[in-house]
């Protein structure tokens, strides 16, 4: 790799930082002996064959030792908390049972999976009811990435993932597999699922007790579901795959002695070219694939990650091989479709903070439609953050069912490493941001904020991917059924449901 810049800041508007929210909640380091870092298992398929893969993935309760004393009550996929790493594999058919052991519904929401909507998406439309499960197949036809799954059930999204349902999904392509990558899961390729907790009496989670409706935070890092977590690094190149996993939280990333590492994907797969920094901001949904050499440092040594200047991960340096990072300056060729002539440019305004907010100046409802376009366009979609830089704050803007392109900032180019596929971007308070937006599948899709209180609490819609020779018809899902399923599964009565963001 050829001499290159180094990016030391963190590109977004300082004043609209999580830090100087009224309602932020610092990170303060946990006074616990260090733990090993969980890396999450691999799901195993039920079953492979040369053209197809079959999973089951189930969402459970369970318990998990955090901290010393008692077990937290936690709820997980095929695990007590977060879940298995599935793996999916491009140009298979892939088969999922979706199980919920759950005292109450949920739905499965495939994170960045470009899949047909709204039952096969899994957002609030598809609830598998306690005790049931449901069927989805569909094609996997991404370039690879890391993905996630997590729950989607409006709106109790945020509850259900402040529980633990989230877990990573990696495509792997033969595109990938050709670059000189790590990629031994689990030794030089890790996940790392940033999220922030607070325990509460008996290490519990009490989410009413913490709940903001600008976004629930905890003074607690949990990283991959582990309290003070170190790493053995045993190879001189390590992959990190970051997820901001956080309801609210941002994650200001960087190491001790700023050492340097680069960046090779985004949310939506591997970038054009490489990218390195010293500092990186990750918000709400966002994924970053990073490369971090550790070739300047010898066995017994420690490596720091932070975020802001709280250590959140420590990296234990062991014996390794020597084998210098040499990437090429060209990674891979990104879609990069022209938009289709005359078509129309979609407005997005997201606005209002607690309580207040919106999209497009209406909060989310279930069975309206609040946008269409044609299967097989190229469409700009225009977002902007009307919050103002005194009390505003990022909206990160997510669209289910497609990986986007961001187009320009405020008429500028995008961040450096925003060359790639997307399907979740932070916009800054009084910003405009323009994506090129196309699909593979017909379906009712939703888009939002991605602080999950946010999306409860309305600043949501959908939109309908159609087919003009195709036409379909949808039933979906109304607020009233799935708040009455709540109601009977929690032993209450629908008046005394406490669930925030149900009138919105």
């Amino acid at each position: 790799m050829n001499a290159h810049k180094v990016y030391t800041d963190y590109f977004f508007d300082e004043p609209a930082f999580n830090t100087h929210d009224g309602g932020y909640v610092p990170l303060v380091r946990p006074e616990v002996d260090e733990q090993p870092l969980n890396i999450p298992s691999v799901l195993s398929p039920d079953k492979e064959t040369d053209t197809d893969m079959y999973y089951t993935v189930i969402a459970q309760a369970g318990e998990t030792q955090f901290l010393p004393g008692a077990k937290t009550k936690t709820w997980g996929y095929n695990a007590n908390y977060l879940g298995q790493t599935i793996i999916f594999k491009k140009g298979k058919h892939i088969h999922v049972t979706l199980k919920n052991e759950l005292p109450e519904l949920t739905t499965f929401h495939w994170h960045g999976l470009n899949v047909p909507g709204p039952i096969i998406d899994g957002g609030c439309h598809a609830p598998v009811y306690p005790g049931e499960s449901s069927e989805i197949e569909f094609d996997c036809d991404q370039p690879a990435a890391t993905l996630w799954l997590h729950a989607h059930p409006c709106p109790s999204t945020a509850q259900h993932v402040w529980k633990g349902l989230a877990t990573g999904v990696v495509v792997q392509d033969d595109v990938e597999a050709a670059l000189p990558f790590p990629r031994n899961y689990g030794v030089d390729d890790i996940p790392v699922i940033l999220q922030d907790r607070k325990f509460h009496d008996d290490n519990q989670f009490d989410y009413m007790a913490d709940y903001d409706p600008d976004g629930v935070q905890g003074p607690t890092p949990v990283i991959n579901g582990t309290i003070n977590p170190y790493f053995d690094v045993t190879t001189q190149q390590v992959r990190l795959r970051l997820l901001d996993g956080a309801n609210r939280r941002e994650w200001r990333l960087h190491f001790s002695d700023d050492l340097e590492f680069t960046q090779i994907a985004s949310d939506g797969g591997v970038l054009p070219e490489p990218v390195t920094f010293t500092h990186l901001m990750l918000t709400c949904a966002e994924r970053a694939e990073i490369i971090v050499d550790f070739g300047n440092y010898k066995p017994g040594d420690e490596v720091t990650l932070y975020s802001d200047d709280i250590a959140i991960l420590t990296f234990k340096i062991h014996e390794f091989a020597s084998n210098p990072l040499n990437l090429p300056d060209h990674l891979v060729d990104v879609p990069d479709p022209e938009v289709t002539p005359n078509s129309q440019t979609h407005k997005v305004v997201m606005s209002g903070m607690d309580e207040e907010v919106a999209l497009n100046g209406r909060k989310f409802d279930m069975q309206r439609i609040d946008d269409r376009q044609q299967l097989g366009n190229v469409e700009v979609w225009d977002i902007t953050n009307t919050n103002d830089m005194d009390g505003g704050m990022l909206h990160p803007y997510h669209m289910h069912g497609t990986q986007f392109k961001i187009i320009s900032r405020n008429g500028h180019a995008p961040y450096p490493n925003e060359m790639g596929l997307k399907d979740t971007v932070s916009v800054n308070p009084g910003e405009e941001v323009k994506i090129k937006v196309w699909f593979n599948h017909t379906g009712v899709f939703m888009n939002h904020c991605h602080i999950i209180e946010h999306e409860d609490g309305g600043m949501m819609a959908q939109f309908e991917i159609f087919d003009p020779d195709h036409p379909k018809t949808y039933k979906l899902m109304d607020m009233d059924t799935l708040m009455n399923a709540f109601a009977k599964e929690r032993g209450v009565s629908r008046e005394d449901l406490d669930m925030p963001g149900m009138d919105m």
